[in-house]
């Protein structure tokens, strides 16, 4: 059966003393819920989330990124085993963001996907359509490779561990705006990608999230829809009171 799942990527936001405090609103705000609660910090504070966190049973620490070697001459990055070593079991990879500045591809996102897995890491998986592949009505095509690219090299029993996030890039700071019919059209489209592939019982047991500017006021309509199964909150997770409707649409 497939999780509510509503996920705070704080993306490179707040130094450690914001992040103390946030999470110290979070804790007083969140104690119980009908979703899984994760908040992703940046890198740097994710130990220091972890410790504040570790007796919470409502709200998990989980990452931004990380890379596809275990070790090695690769400056600056972090592995899975590093991130497993101080609490972190679930890490956000593929989000447009790290698409479009740092060129991840289709391959590489498969590696990681990899990684994460080996080391019994769940997934968050992004993907998304940009504004000219919507306007030019490629947007199942598009979502459809970078879904099969990355993805359907894997087993059915490996979706246990992956949670699927659709972010439609074209309803992100562009002044478009996706509405929650057109979130549930994709998701199913998505959801039918997985069946296709590995059948029904696999694809509705993964849980699908929204990534397209989810606020207080559109999230019980948007989380309502049949398909969607949560969300990826960007902006609005960095103010607990907002996340904290968010969470509370469920």
């Amino acid at each position: 059966m497939r999780k509510h799942i509503v996920a705070g990527n704080w993306k490179m936001n707040n130094d450690l003393a914001q992040t103390e405090t946030l999470i110290s609103e979070l804790k007083h705000q969140i104690k119980t819920s009908n979703a899984e609660v994760m908040i992703a910090p940046t890198a740097t504070n994710l130990w220091q989330a972890y410790q504040t966190l570790k007796d919470n049973t409502v709200i998990e620490v989980i990452a931004q990124n990380m890379h596809f070697a275990e070790n090695g001459a690769y400056t600056g990055e972090i592995s899975a085993s590093m991130l497993k070593s101080i609490g972190v079991n679930t890490v956000i990879l593929g989000h447009s963001e790290r698409r479009e500045y740092f060129n991840e591809t289709d391959d590489i996102l498969a590696k990681k996907v990899d990684a994460a897995l080996a080391n019994n890491m769940r997934v968050i998986f992004c993907f998304g359509e940009l504004l000219e592949d919507r306007k030019a009505g490629n947007e199942e095509t598009v979502v459809g490779n970078q879904i099969k690219n990355a993805l359907f090299h894997l087993k059915a029993w490996d979706f246990k561990n992956i949670v699927l996030a659709y972010e439609p890039v074209w309803a992100i700071g562009t002044g478009e705006t996706a509405s929650p019919e057109q979130a549930q059209d994709m998701h199913a489209f998505i959801r039918k990608t997985i069946a296709d592939q590995y059948g029904y019982e696999i694809a509705n047991d993964v849980s699908i999230l929204y990534g397209g500017s989810v606020k207080p006021g559109n999230a019980k309509e948007i989380f309502s829809k049949p398909d969607v199964d949560g969300g990826l909150i960007g902006g609005a997770s960095l103010n607990a009171e907002d996340f904290f409707a968010i969470v509370n649409a469920f």
